[in-house]
């Protein structure tokens, strides 16, 4: 049975449109306080939000339907994603929840949901929460046990607490200035916050959110500010995150990105040397470079790759015991310290290597040489292309000369008509013809069945 709602991270979708509107969210906080409402203990759950205009009524829509089923609630105005799931953890709470669209312009939003272990909800317990939207009459509290409502002020204060107890005790960042981009969004004083209280000169940017211009030309997905600030201001290192704080991209003293898969080997090898890294090996998705996988392999250290989405970076990482893992776009998630991705986290350790090291992050950072690699998107209108004979022979074709030299990956998009065209190897050229060759028997395949 497929999920209706539910994709790979909560529910999400322009706001006021089904089905991110006030009348779902408050089904959602219905249905999942409902499941949750176990043994005898008076439940609770824990709310976050991202600086989204429509955060407000996302929140007080998910307010009322968790207090109509008897389930208390705690507030925290904005915070990042990891934040919740770690106070919901702390909190003993039965649920956690986070308002945000992660990297998604302000008119989207979403509802993604933690555990009482902190970690995101497994496709079992989203399918039963889905089924009490659709089909189940909910039952609501009498009204005596109503749930109360309550905020939370030094919600961001625990957070920070936290996330600097992860950064090792015998350093400071000292002389060290950091190009800071918050994206307008949750982490826009937890961030700053953080780096400041360990020492660092900071040059912030991205930390004025008015509820519209979260994400808007700066974070992660649009890095172009930070690379110009870093460069301008003189600074040693860049450092991006989302709009939910659970990803992390890094510019280095010259202006160059630095992606996660970059991010991914420093970490890895540097926890392999000191003998800290469990499971024997580095957990990633299909679309992390080659080049990360040669490194790790030259090293003993295996990479153990996943479909894209970081919950099954999550699930493969508990499944084997591992405690490095991570996307190429930059979710990052240490597992010694956190459920759930944590841009703040990863980039300390990055902080902290780079201070050990005394090395500049142009050469710390540039652990491998990226193998060249292409995506591109096919749309189409109807049908199902990859499954036409011609496109499986193209396939074919695409497969046997890049045996041993590359990698081809194709899949559909989770969220949108498009087919995602991905080939990486040694030779440029070579890849670009694979899925040029691909792309356009995908888009005739397509056009047949349009």
């Amino acid at each position: 049975m497929s999920r209706r709602f539910f994709g790979t991270d909560g529910i999400r979708g322009r706001t006021n449109t089904a089905p991110m509107t006030a009348e779902m969210a408050m089904r959602v906080g219905m249905a999942a306080g409902r499941h949750f409402m176990r043994g005898n203990h008076r439940h609770r759950v824990v709310i976050g939000k991202d600086t989204r205009l429509s955060g407000y009524m996302i929140e007080n829509a998910l307010v009322a339907g968790f207090t109509s089923v008897g389930m208390d609630v705690v507030q925290f105005g904005p915070i990042p994603t990891p934040a919740v799931a770690m106070l919901a953890e702390s909190m003993r709470a039965d649920l956690g929840v986070m308002i945000s669209a992660s990297h998604n312009p302000y008119f989207d939003n979403g509802i993604k949901l933690f555990g009482p272990d902190g970690y995101k909800l497994s496709d079992a317990d989203e399918m039963k929460i889905e089924a009490l939207i659709e089909n189940g009459d909910i039952p609501l509290a009498e009204p005596a046990n109503i749930g109360r409502a309550r905020r939370i002020e030094d919600g961001r204060g625990r957070y920070i607490h936290f996330v600097k107890s992860t950064f090792p005790a015998h350093l400071r960042l000292d002389g060290l200035k950091v190009a800071l981009d918050c994206a307008n969004g949750a982490a826009y004083n937890t961030a700053p916050t953080t780096f400041w209280e360990l020492g660092a000169e900071l040059v912030p940017i991205g930390v004025t959110p008015n509820g519209i211009n979260i994400n808007q030309d700066c974070g992660s997905t649009a890095p172009q500010l930070l690379q110009e600030t870093v460069v301008a201001s003189g600074a040693d290192i860049g450092i991006a995150l989302d709009g939910d704080a659970d990803r992390l991209i890094v510019v280095d003293e010259s202006g160059a990105i630095v992606d996660g898969d970059q991010i991914m080997a420093l970490i890895g090898t540097s926890w392999a040397a000191r003998g800290t890294l469990r499971g024997g090996g580095v957990v990633a998705t299909v679309m992390s470079n080659l080049g990360l996988e040669r490194l790790l392999g030259d090293k003993g250290i295996p990479l153990v790759r996943t479909k894209v989405g970081d919950r099954y970076v999550l699930e493969a990482m508990r499944q084997g015991g591992y405690n490095v893992g991570g996307e190429q776009s930059g979710h990052m998630i240490l597992s010694d310290y956190a459920t759930t991705g944590d841009g703040t986290i990863a980039a300390l350790q990055v902080l902290a290597a780079l201070v050990e090291s005394g090395r500049p992050a142009s050469e710390l950072l540039r652990q491998f040489e990226p193998v060249p690699q292409l995506l591109k998107n096919v749309r189409f209108a109807g049908g199902k292309p990859l499954e036409a004979e011609s496109v499986k022979a193209v396939i074919a074709q695409a497969e046997k000369e890049l045996e041993g030299i590359g990698r081809l990956v194709i899949r559909p998009s989770g969220t949108e008509p498009v087919i995602r065209v991905m080939a990486e190897g040694d030779d440029g050229e070579q890849v670009k013809r694979v899925v040029d060759r691909i792309c356009d028997a995908v888009a005739g395949a397509a056009a047949v069945n349009a």
